[in-house]
């Protein structure tokens, strides 16, 4: 079938169609079609693609309940297009990709179940986004992308969520922005996303170094507690506190006159630079992220 092109000032209506092509071949071809009202697709049965680059939809396109197969091609294209609302829902999963790169949309009613193997998702812009679906269940759409780590579909997503006020789902999609975008970088570049995955979850969990910093406070207050260091100079150095001299090792602004009055020595020593080194990194990835948090905002 062929719409190419056309004009409708109503609503186009194929509800429960049977469109055989054969794998490969178009379908149902409705590129630049314009329809003023919905485009009713409706428990269809379709072997090929339907093509709808380009067509402006001022209502609704709904596939819901239908069977989309054209494997190893796309089986919807839908990229450069303006629709009202596009609804994919109550069905199987695609045999084949669904290409939305460059579409405008003002609702996306997706169900993660119908979703394929296979999308494409660049630059694809949505309003609303339902129904309400946990991040999780998001996230593993935008990992099959065939054009692999596209940062416009996470922070698409991210969007969708807040404006529903989710900020939990939205962190979460955020952190999984990061990680994805890790594995694009250099290998030292991977590694400092690690030691931030680790200590700070990329600024989005900013308790975790705050658990990392107590540990280390634990344990260096215990360790120069049982085993004092010598002061460099006995007649003026203050009383030592095991707590406050590992706090100086740990915060590299704050001094409470304990780092430099002692010294420790062997593997005591070896343990103070442990706690000078992870000190830095943990106030470097903090600001890391309280800067990326604060420049999103």
């Amino acid at each position: 079938m062929r719409l190419t092109g056309a004009s409708v000032a109503g609503t186009v209506s194929l509800g429960q169609a049977r469109l055989e092509a054969g794998a490969g071949e178009v379908a149902l071809d409705a590129e630049t079609l314009t329809v003023e009202g919905d485009v009713l697709l409706r428990d269809v049965d379709v072997l090929g693609w339907i093509g709808l680059r380009g067509a402006r939809i001022a209502g609704r396109l709904d596939l819901s309940h239908a069977r989309l197969a054209n494997p190893g091609d796309a089986a919807l294209r839908a990229s450069s297009c303006t629709i009202g609302e596009l609804w994919l829902r109550k069905g199987p999963p695609m045999a084949g990709t669904l290409n939305l790169r460059r579409a405008q949309l003002d609702v996306l009613f997706l169900e993660p179940d119908v979703v394929p193997e296979e999308v494409l998702l660049n630059s694809l812009v949505y309003t609303s986004l339902t129904p309400h679906e946990p991040a999780e269940r998001r996230l593993s759409m935008l990992e099959r992308d065939g054009e692999g780590y596209v940062p416009h579909a996470y922070e698409q997503l991210t969007a969708a969520y807040r404006r529903i006020g989710d900020d939990h789902a939205a962190r979460l999609v955020q952190l999984a922005k990061q990680r994805r975008h890790r594995g694009t970088l250099p290998w030292y570049g991977r590694l400092w996303g690690y030691v931030q995955d680790a200590t700070v979850g990329y600024g989005f969990r900013p308790l975790r170094a705050a658990g990392w910093l107590t540990s280390l406070l634990v344990i260096g207050s215990l360790t120069y507690g049982l085993h004092h260091p010598q002061p460099l100079k006995a007649d003026e150095a203050p009383q030592f506190n095991p707590v406050f001299y590992t706090l100086d090792l740990l915060l590299p602004v704050i001094s409470f006159g304990q780092e430099g009055a002692f010294a420790p020595t062997d593997g005591y020593q070896w343990l103070s630079y442990a706690l000078v080194l992870t000190g830095w990194i943990l106030a470097t990835t903090v600001v890391t992220g309280i800067t990326r948090t604060v420049s999103r905002q």
